[in-house]
């Protein structure tokens, strides 16, 4: 019965790396060192701690789940994942350990293969830069990114979305989103 057990557990190891490694948020800040030289060995650790996390807590809630991620997100790679990712990752992996917990190797197969199936490249590109006074020794750069998903040849069921024109509609502010003390109201594309 151990060997079955160990089965499922590298079964569920093998469903995390694949959900990590499908998730944009992760694959962009890997592409662009934002944990430093050492990012793609953060992303690889990343697996085996997100795993770990699951063993030590066996009843967790899926707020629980996105705090940990984002945490680590933010620990690791210095990076804030607002792209409504985080939930979505949660659940996957949740469900995948909820089937290991019952022992269900072949929904973490189908779950694994499936989730490997949709995975999206993604591209960022600097759209803007601007840098703070140059005679201040804290200086910051804000960088606003365009990300561009592209699904790698496998299954196009709407989970990768397709680049948007950058055309001179796609970039302008309507007048209604300018708020009186002079925020702005950033809304969803449809």
């Amino acid at each position: 019965m151990a060997g079955a057990e160990e089965d499922s557990r590298a079964l569920f190891g093998a469903g995390v790396r694949a959900a990590l490694e499908a998730w944009p948020a992760l694959q962009i800040a890997v592409e662009n060192s934002f944990g430093g030289v050492h990012s793609q060995e953060k992303a690889e650790w990343l697996g085996g701690a997100v795993e770990e996390y699951f063993f030590r807590n066996a009843d967790l809630e899926l707020d629980e789940v996105e705090d940990f991620l984002g945490e680590l997100m933010t620990n690791e790679f210095d990076t804030v994942v607002e792209d409504g990712s985080l939930p979505q990752v949660s659940q996957q992996l949740q469900t995948m350990f909820h089937h290991f917990q019952r022992g269900d190797g072949a929904a973490l197969k189908e779950m694994a293969s499936h989730i490997t199936q949709r995975k999206c490249k993604v591209r960022a590109t600097a759209l803007t830069t601007r840098e703070a006074d140059k005679d201040d020794a804290n200086s910051m750069e804000d960088m606003e990114v365009k990300v561009t998903a592209t699904n790698d040849g496998a299954a196009t069921d709407g989970v990768c979305p397709q680049p948007e024109s950058s055309g001179p509609d796609s970039q302008t502010i309507k007048e209604e989103d300018i708020v009186e003390d002079g925020w702005t109201i950033v809304r969803r594309k449809k």
